[in-house]
């Protein structure tokens, strides 16, 4: 993969012009795009901006997030060739730090379920994930240092793991998503894709301008409590064998590491994700459910037809339900500076299946708004493993030193 921190160190020495870093991406999209897949468009002709903290990162933005130079097609062909006027405002805040946007990356209708045609960069024969599947496929294949994602359900952390890169689903708001097609307006996060947590941390400083995200080393002696979500069903062996490896080196390195239950208001959160989930999806895609219903991605059509029926009441109460849950974890972080779980119930599933993966793991912690990190751990079969840290709400920066401590603690456990 391409680091972003690395590029942006030898452009600062002068040992890289910035024009030079966009070429290689630029040649690097063009010498695996073919198997890959992973974009929609790659704007050719894209060049280096002269100044900012990301002159000579390319970016790749997923295409249900407006862009005023290419079309905005959401994954679907209800959209063909729509053209925003303006770019999102999360796109502006990386042209203003300096970065390129090179091109738009797949991603399932309306960031739903229906896959795309991008292939796993590991292992073709698999599904790189979804629904931010071309961005993970793009930065975990080499093509670029930076990709933008968007996570609802799992769509960030979990094609992250599959692909075998860094990725941080921030904390609820903190990239506005305004310019971003809706799916659910209480769950909808805009997310970073990178080879590394030390480049996500760069790209957040570059874009928002914390100053929480300036000098982020690895956390020390982090006490990590770890949460296997038995509630959300069974993992495959390979999941939990990440988990111990991330456990074990992460226990050598120094760390305080217990294993936790949550409580059951936060477990009764995980429940009703979906009844949030859909019944604001019936809102937000209502043009497109009433106008061209047939032509919805079979799937989501499915999904939508399936939830007609939620009512405002199932609605409220299942918010009743969430701000419980968000009360009763942010106490249990006065315990632990990150929780430690699975970023997926396993490998990357076969893409003859034509699913992009389960999202069981990666649900609660988008209800809950708290920021969650993906870290690769090992690969079983040749498919990445990945794990994910999740803070504090608000806590993004304690987040990301946690994971630069286990990328650390695995890279020295070998």
């Amino acid at each position: 993969m391409i680091s972003l921190a690395d590029l942006q160190r030898r452009i600062e020495a002068g040992e890289l012009s910035p024009d030079a870093a966009i070429a290689q991406s630029h040649a690097a999209i063009e010498a695996k795009e073919k198997d890959v897949r992973a974009f929609v468009r790659h704007d050719k002709s894209a060049k280096a901006q002269a100044s900012g903290p990301l002159r000579g990162i390319a970016v790749g933005i997923k295409d249900i997030i407006d862009t005023a130079n290419m079309p905005t097609e959401m994954g679907s062909e209800i959209y063909r060739g729509w053209q925003p006027r303006s770019d999102a405002p999360v796109v502006m805040m990386l042209k203003r730090a300096g970065a390129t946007i090179i091109g738009k990356t797949t991603t399932t209708a309306f960031a739903s379920r229906d896959p795309t045609p991008t292939l796993n960069p590991h292992n073709l024969g698999h599904s790189p994930g979804g629904s931010s599947a071309g961005s993970a496929a793009a930065v975990g294949a080499g093509m670029i240092p930076l990709a933008l994602g968007t996570q609802t359900g799992g769509s960030v952390i979990r094609p992250a793991a599959y692909c075998g890169t860094a990725a941080i689903k921030p904390s609820f708001r903190m990239l506005p998503t305004v310019g971003v097609k809706c799916y659910s307006w209480a769950l909808d996060t805009v997310g970073l894709f990178g080879a590394r947590a030390e480049d996500l941390a760069r790209g957040l400083l570059a874009m928002t301008g914390r100053s929480e995200f300036s000098g982020i080393v690895p956390a020390k002696s982090p006490r990590i409590g770890v949460v296997r979500q038995e509630f959300a069903g069974a993992v495959e062996p390979a999941a939990e064998e990440g988990l111990l490896a991330a456990i074990k080196a992460a226990e050598r390195a120094g760390a305080s590491v217990q294993a936790i239950d949550l409580p059951e208001a936060v477990q009764e959160a995980w429940r009703i994700h979906p009844v949030v989930m859909e019944f604001e999806a019936h809102r937000a895609l209502a043009w497109e459910f009433s106008e061209r219903h047939d032509e919805i991605e079979p799937l989501l059509r499915a999904s939508l037809d399936a939830t007609v029926g939620l009512t405002p009441k199932d609605y409220d109460e299942a918010r009743r339900i969430a701000r419980r849950g968000r009360r009763e974890l942010s106490e249990l972080f006065e315990g632990f500076d990150v929780l430690l779980t699975y970023s997926a119930p396993g490998t990357a599933p076969a893409k003859e299946l034509a699913t992009t993966g389960d999202p069981r793991y990666n649900r609660l912690w988008t209800l809950m708004g708290n920021p969650s990190v993906n870290v690769p751990v090992l690969k079983v079969g040749g498919l990445p493993i990945g794990v994910q840290l999740i803070a504090r709400f608000g806590n993004d920066a304690r987040a990301l030193a946690a994971a630069w401590f286990l990328e650390d603690s695995l890279a020295k456990s070998g």
